[in-house]
């Protein structure tokens, strides 16, 4: 076999069964490699950048490793934004990119890209975007280059890692294969911690201090769903979840605070206030979720903190118990402490559910929807185990204020690093590596227009994600921010075209609402139609969402 189809084997081996990717001319001959695949499908995409968007998709729920690839030069610097999310985001991806020959390099070739004779340096940008970034200059390294590329990608916190792969050793002959086989490598809790962390929880466990468990997303890369409902439901813990874990637990549970933070649901913000024991798990404290950085956020509170990255252990607060574990572990031995302790359960009466989904919106009648309402409709004929994608935008946080999940549905927005299009194009990802469960992307007509053209690769390769469209004909929260701070805005007007005719044009379908009973109607027609789908949605943008827009 030569380099590219040990690349295909591998990936064969270790379960991938979708790669995103472009064409170009340095990583054309793998194209062919994995044309012979019968067990990988392969997406080429019209921009590299929804290449890494979808393979963060892919793996962003799911124990496989996202695949993305793109020519050298640059094709390849168009991987980088989707590397950032899942390099900040934990997510485990390998990016595959060409890569200038030995003979060659310094010469300015074609995409020239070592950092010689002024050329950009890819290894230096790529090494900054991901745990590690290896160039293979000898055919006979690839699969070890390989098998430790994908341990590190799962190893610890996940994230991506990176291969340049030179013109000339894509087709050179590998010697020897050998399987590679990789589990997902756990982090488990010191135990002598473990003890110390478990006595000084049950010590601050009562209905004095109203203790708070916090969800973050590690919660959902340990897949600790069921040992956090058991946690919840046995021993009555109210719960709230930051953005990315929102509806990992059901939001109809009669402990859940909803979600807590800047945009968060009252009930939560509220409870937050009173209590003074918070169990911390999996979460990193982000900006939207800690109202700005807030200095005084833990005063008079004890904080209990797992997380997978030491690093993340004190990074914004001091925590009082700390536990440097994969969440599921962790959950796990608190659980069985508590049960060998015969600890019994919290009153149920701890707080008083105010949850912004519940709340009565009006109908406008201006022939524009008020974006609440649609997403409390949304919310009502949402399928079972579907998964909802926001991106980056004022819609994102009428998502998390009104989106009510209960049925094993799960919403994910675009994270900390936060770029417009991300999950426009990663809903395509996240559909491929979950084809039994319906995927909604909610996007703002400003993220979708610069990812619009991956709807023909939806429609080509046939994969049925439902985009609806909160279209406002504005940057409408930097809008907002830019008001409420300066008193006056600049430059946010959008040029829409007409989404209708454009979802028509690519063998798409598509339809424009203006008001709730329209929007109800074409929701179940999309629903239950299993192809590509746009719903313009034609939405009140002078209405904003619950959100502290000051520069602080």
């Amino acid at each position: 076999m030569d380099v590219n189809q040990t690349i295909v084997k591998v990936l064969e081996d270790i379960g991938v069964d979708y790669v995103f990717g472009g064409s170009g001319q340095v990583n054309a001959s793998m194209l062919l490699a994995l044309k012979k695949s019968a067990k990988i499908n392969t997406i080429i995409i019209n921009n590299e950048q929804a290449a890494s968007f979808m393979a963060a998709g892919y793996a962003m729920y799911t124990d496989k490793l996202g695949v993305c690839f793109a020519t050298g030069g640059p094709g390849a610097f168009n991987l980088f934004s989707g590397l950032a999310v899942a390099y900040s985001d934990s997510i485990p991806m390998l990016a595959i990119t060409g890569y200038t020959s030995r003979p060659m390099r310094g010469k300015g070739a074609l995409n020239e890209s070592t950092g010689l004779s002024r050329t950009p340096d890819s290894q230096a940008m790529f090494s900054a975007t991901t745990k590690k970034s290896v160039i293979l200059e000898d055919a006979k390294d690839a699969v070890s280059v390989l098998e430790e590329l994908i341990y590190t990608a799962f190893e610890g916190r996940p994230g991506p890692v990176h291969l340049h792969i030179p013109k000339d050793i894509t087709i050179a002959k590998v010697p020897f294969y050998r399987a590679v086989e990789i589990g997902t490598p756990l982090i488990y809790p010191d135990e002598s911690q473990t003890e110390v962390f478990n006595r000084g929880f049950i010590e601050s466990f009562s209905a004095e201090n109203k203790p708070l468990l916090l969800i973050g997303y590690g919660c959902i890369r340990s897949q600790a769903q069921s040992v956090l409902m058991e946690l919840v439901e046995k021993w009555h813990i109210p719960f709230a979840t930051t953005m990315d874990a929102k509806g990992y637990l059901p939001e109809n549970s009669e402990f859940s605070l909803g979600v807590f933070g800047s945009s968060g649901d009252k009930s939560a913000n509220e409870y937050f206030l009173q209590t003074k024991t918070v169990l911390a798990v999996g979460n990193s404290f982000a900006e939207n979720a800690t109202f700005g950085f807030r200095e005084n956020l833990m005063e008079g509170k004890k904080l209990f903190q797992i997380n997978i990255d030491r690093h993340e252990i004190d990074k914004v607060y001091r925590s009082d118990y700390r536990l440097i574990s994969d969440a599921r572990d962790a959950l796990d031995k608190l659980r069985n402490y508590l049960t060998q302790k015969g600890i019994s359960a919290l009153p149920e009466n701890l707080f008083t559910p105010n949850k912004w989904h519940d709340e009565k919106l009006p109908d406008i009648s201006n022939g524009k929807i008020h974006p609440g309402r649609l997403v409390q409709v949304l919310s009502k004929y949402l399928p079972e185990n579907a998964i909802i994608l926001g991106d980056a935008g004022a819609h994102m946080l009428w998502l998390s204020a009104y989106l009510q999940l209960t049925k094993n549905q799960w919403y994910q927005n675009p994270g900390s690093f936060g770029p417009m299009a991300s999950h426009v194009n990663g809903s395509i990802g996240v559909k491929c590596a979950n084809p039994e469960r319906p995927v909604i992307c909610a996007c703002g007509d400003g993220g979708y227009l610069m990812a619009g053209f991956e709807l023909l690769t939806c429609v080509k390769h046939n994969i049925p994600v439902v985009y609806i469209i909160f279209n406002n004909n504005e940057y409408n929260v930097i809008k907002k921010f830019l008001l409420a701070n300066f008193h006056e805005e600049a430059f946010m007007d959008i040029c829409n075209p007409d989404y209708e005719k454009y979802a028509e044009a690519c063998g798409a379908a598509g339809w424009t609402v203006r008001n709730i009973a329209e929007f109800e109607a074409v929701l179940k027609k999309a629903m239950e139609l299993k192809k590509p789908c746009i719903i313009n949605a034609i939405v009140d943008g002078e209405v904003y969402p619950p959100i502290s827009m000051s520069k602080t």
